[in-house]
């Protein structure tokens, strides 16, 4: 018996998978600079929202460093191809 081939547009339609994230997800595992820089941004702006919270010690405890990872991310990621 044969099985029938699976084609990537049946697995979007299957997990309901749109073509930004679809692509989004491809450009990270390819290492494409696009994606990448949005992971690196998302960090640094997140280290910043902790940095400015007064709620839990917690967060500004990890701040500087989510900050800093975030930063050291997007000069390493923007050497990536486009």
């Amino acid at each position: 018996m044969k099985t029938p081939a699976v084609h990537t547009d049946d697995i979007r339609k299957t997990y309901g998978l749109n073509t930004a994230m679809s692509s989004f997800l491809t450009g990270l595992i390819h290492l494409r600079r696009s994606p990448w820089e949005m992971v690196a941004t998302i960090l640094i702006a997140l280290g910043v929202v902790m940095l400015m919270q007064p709620i839990a010690l917690i967060l500004f405890t990890y701040s500087f460093i989510v900050t800093l990872v975030g930063t050291v991310m997007f000069i390493i990621v923007s050497h990536f191809p486009e």
